[in-house]
């Protein structure tokens, strides 16, 4: 199934029932007052998280969702059927947006949660609601409220503890498939990587933490070069980020420091608070490097950019170095002071 983590969908809630105008009519009560029943509510339309469904591609065509009209009320005070509830399901990690008001209506994080976008329309009232001792024979009522109409956008951001950043094969597929059971499409070309891959990284009995492998991005992506910047958005719920760097580019005329500042900026158009994240630097491809020349390497890269954060070196590829970091990062994340950022 194609992965799809945007989609906009139009959601219209039931009408309420009118209110009935009634007069009871029976043998030997000529004047048996008014007895018109209220209509029944609309109903009103939900999303339901299941952690089953991974991808939005379900609603690709179908893009129009309406919730019941309620029933019209009745002689002799019966009072209309409620519209059902429309509950659409979708995964978890789901935003919700009001496109028309740019307004989050709400996020839905965990396997179960309902969350209420259009409300079913209010019952009419019928002519017994107007009796009164000055009014014995009402004739009027109300129409039900038409249901709240909204145009959703729908936006799927996988659930990570960690996500990986870096430049296209600078070694994130790499990495997650050493250190997880994941088995992401790995090759020697750009963009080998074109949906957001999941890894659960197991250190000991009950001490795991989930990794996000998005698409590798490159200069100019919030303008749309390369697959842009819409898989961002899956890093926006982790805890902390891992930005990879080649510290040997295949073109030896590309500078790895060149890469880490071109997606800082990135990074920073797209979302100043995800630029604020914990954020540490992982030198990839040790073993592409001569063993004695790796030190100065290394700490060249680290000067330039002058990084005061955690660094690791590491080989994706052997393994090398990778022990110790999934196990600082586990240390790291059960941290009680650590604070999730949506």
């Amino acid at each position: 199934m194609k992965f799809v983590d945007e989609v906009k969908i139009r959601v219209t809630a039931g009408k309420g029932g009118s209110g009935c105008v009634s007069f009871r009519r029976e043998k030997y009560i000529p004047h048996g007052g008014p007895d018109g029943g209220d209509g029944g509510d609309g109903g009103s339309i939900y999303l339901k998280a299941n952690q089953s469904l991974t991808t939005l591609a379900d609603y690709r065509h179908k893009r129009n969702f309406n919730a019941e009209n309620g029933q019209p009320g009745m002689g002799k005070g019966r009072t209309g059927i409620s519209g059902n509830d429309l509950y659409i399901e979708v995964p978890v990690g789901t935003r919700v947006n009001d496109i028309e008001t740019q307004e989050i209506i709400g996020d839905l994080t965990e396997h179960q949660q309902a969350l209420l976008v259009a409300k079913g329309g209010f019952h009419g009232l019928g002519n017994t609601r107007y009796k009164s001792s000055t009014n014995r024979a009402p004739r009027q009522s109300t129409h039900g409220m038409p249901g709240e109409e909204r145009e959703l956008c729908l936006e799927l951001s996988v659930l990570a503890d960690v996500g990986l950043l870096g430049m296209p094969n600078a070694g994130k597929s790499t990495l997650i498939s050493q250190v997880s059971a994941a088995h992401p499409r790995i090759a020697d070309y750009p963009f080998t990587t074109l949906r957001p891959q999941l890894g659960v990284v197991y250190i000991q009995p009950y001490r795991t933490f989930i990794m996000a492998d998005i698409p590798g991005l490159i200069g100019g992506a919030s303008e749309g070069a390369g697959l842009g910047i819409r898989f961002l958005r899956h890093l926006r719920r982790t805890r902390m980020l891992l930005h990879m760097l080649d510290i040997m580019p295949p073109d030896e005329h590309e500078d790895p420091v060149e890469h880490v500042q071109t997606l800082a900026d990135e990074l920073q158009q797209f979302d100043p608070q995800l630029a604020e994240k914990e954020r540490w630097l992982v030198l990839n491809k040790l073993d592409l490097v001569p063993e004695d020349k790796i030190d100065r390497h290394c700490n060249s890269i680290i000067e330039r950019l002058a990084w005061h954060g955690p660094v690791y070196r590491i080989s994706a590829a052997s393994g090398q170095g990778t022990h110790e970091l999934v196990t600082d990062i586990m240390n790291y994340l059960e941290k009680p002071t650590v604070k999730t950022q949506a």
